[in-house]
């Protein structure tokens, strides 16, 4: 069922979202706090832009042009959706197409930053799934896997651009892998973690394209108090 609701912490930001099919959640409010901007960008691509929240924060803190990509046509559908009832249209383009295919349409060098909440899980032919299935193409690697999107990344960043996902720590050493094989040299970690004394669940990652070598480790975020509240720390992305 399709619902409008006000984008977490955004009162002036509305997201149109549809419960049979995969919903927003904290990664995409996190993620785009923690990319780097600066006044020099122009163009940012958010790879796999579900119903928008990325490009909609996003837009909140730059006013460069932001084009989103998202493959699944319903999706597609909400996430123009929610760009039109922003009125947003004029900062932010959303084209309903497979990345592996549209970065093909589209000039070398020509972003200064990509964003991507891609999916979490590695999939392989004995998986029980339902390619159909909106959920299960948010979740799992069917459409788009991590070497593509970093060798995609390397094609399309200029150079000095930056790449920022959000992904699961246990994917970390892969991901590393994967950009230096791009030349995309790891810049920034976070790691996030549930509560206190537990482990991580959450990791944000960002690597320049040619970037010199020197990886900051951020402070953690923890989400949770033992209460089950939100932190103040993510309240205040809220506020």
């Amino acid at each position: 069922m399709k619902t409008i609701n006000y984008l977490l912490g955004y009162k002036d930001l509305k997201i149109v979202q549809d419960n049979e099919m995969f919903n927003f959640s904290l990664d995409s409010v996190l993620l785009p706090n923690f990319v780097t901007l600066n006044k020099k960008i122009n163009k940012i691509l958010d790879v796999g832009c579900g119903n928008a929240p990325i490009p909609l924060i996003l837009s909140t803190k730059t006013k460069s042009h932001i084009i989103g990509v998202e493959i699944q046509k319903d999706v597609f559908e909400l996430a123009k959706e929610s760009i039109e009832i922003n009125k947003k249209e004029n900062q932010i383009e959303i084209i309903n197409d497979d990345i592996n295919k549209f970065y093909k349409k589209l000039e070398t060098d020509s972003f200064d930053v990509i964003t991507c909440n891609p999916p979490f899980f590695k999939y392989s032919e004995t998986s029980n799934l339902n390619k159909n299935d909106y959920k299960t193409i948010a979740r799992h690697e069917i459409k788009l896997n991590l070497s593509e999107l970093f060798s995609i990344s390397k094609k399309l960043l200029k150079n000095n651009g930056v790449i920022a996902i959000v992904h699961r720590p246990e994917r970390l050493v892969e991901i590393l892998e994967e950009m230096k094989k791009n030349n995309i040299e790891p810049k920034k970690l976070q790691f996030v973690y549930p509560k206190k004394n537990m482990e991580a669940n959450i990791m944000l990652i960002e690597g320049s394209k040619n970037g010199k070598p020197g990886l900051k480790i951020l402070p953690p975020i923890y989400t949770h108090l033992n209460n089950g509240e939100y932190t103040d720390q993510i309240k205040k992305y809220f506020e």
